[in-house]
């Protein structure tokens, strides 16, 4: 018996993390086994679409599953993206086009957003990282 060959890659944004799976297919793509045309917000349908506006001629032969953990609407939409924009990236590594237009279009498409949430410090009020206390002039 053989295996489908299955590509893989990963997207990550603030706290979560995307993993999309390319498999042969009719083109169709799943954020957490839900059918890319029926999630809301359409902004955030929009914004997962991104890559896939951009180079509509790879993925009419592959079936996209992606799943996201962690996080809120926006970074996992961003992580999704992310990770399906790499996936494109992959299938086509013969050219490099596609990755220069994702490049000048948006460079977090391929490369991960490295900045993270500040750690609150102890000296510090408890309401943030760089909250101090305040002084009393008198």
């Amino acid at each position: 018996m053989k295996r489908e060959k299955v590509l893989m890659t990963v997207g990550k944004r603030k706290r979560a993390i995307a993993r999309a799976v390319f498999k042969k297919g009719k083109g169709n793509i799943m954020i957490n086994k839900i059918m890319l045309e029926n999630i809301n917000p359409e902004l955030v349908q929009l914004k997962i679409k991104e890559p896939v506006l951009l180079a509509p001629e790879v993925l009419g032969a592959y079936d996209v599953s992606v799943k996201v953990r962690g996080g809120g609407r926006t970074g996992q939409a961003d992580a999704a993206r992310q990770a399906i924009a790499r996936g494109i990236v992959k299938l086509c590594k013969k050219t490099k086009d596609i990755e220069e237009i994702y490049d000048k279009y948006n460079k977090n498409l391929l490369v991960t957003d490295s900045r993270r949430n500040e750690v609150s410090k102890q000296c510090a009020s408890s309401r943030g990282p760089r909250r101090k206390i305040q002084l009393s002039k008198r």
